[in-house]
């Protein structure tokens, strides 16, 4: 990660569904160093960083104090991960795959599996997940692997359960 951008840079990250052997992490990573090099917004350059975590997750960041990412500069960035998706056979853009650190390793699953496993607890308090709505470094780097119990995640399971409960 870049040091060197302010706390207030702006992040994205996109969670892949299925995990990168170690040769195509690289090979991600070398992509998005290549991507961050020429990002550009009204043709200036971009100060940002990207890297790959626990291969799994693309982090793109952007210090937006000179240059703004809008319009066609962020759409530059969505289509390189989808193009990132095509080659590696992935999704980056389900928002209902939640992904869990279980014996040091990123697993993920879908909302419904999700809730199993916190029902049959196997996900508790304790368990770290991932918040990839972190909106800025800062964010990022206190907020992006929580535990469950500080999590979104929580209230969501807690009030899906006790709705469908009534049901």
């Amino acid at each position: 990660m870049n040091n060197l951008l302010p706390s207030h840079a702006k992040v994205w990250v996109y969670q892949s569904v299925n995990s990168f052997t170690e040769t195509q992490t690289q090979i991600i990573s070398e992509k998005v160093k290549q991507f961050v090099e020429q990002w550009t917004a009204h043709k200036e350059q971009v100060t940002g960083d990207g890297f790959v975590l626990y291969n799994r997750f693309v982090i793109l960041m952007a210090d937006e104090s000179e240059v703004g990412v809008s319009g066609c500069s962020m759409d530059a960035s969505v289509h390189f991960i989808k193009g990132l998706a095509t080659e590696f056979n992935t999704d980056f853009f389900d928002r209902w795959n939640i992904a869990y650190l279980e014996n040091d390793q990123v697993l993920s699953c879908n909302r419904e599996e999700f809730e199993k496993l916190v029902e049959n607890r196997r996900i508790n308090d304790d368990t770290f997940v991932f918040n990839n709505l972190v909106q800025t470094k800062k964010d990022f780097e206190n907020n992006w692997k929580i535990t469950y119990a500080n999590s979104w995640l929580k209230n969501l399971v807690q009030t899906h359960t006790a709705f469908s409960s009534v049901l």
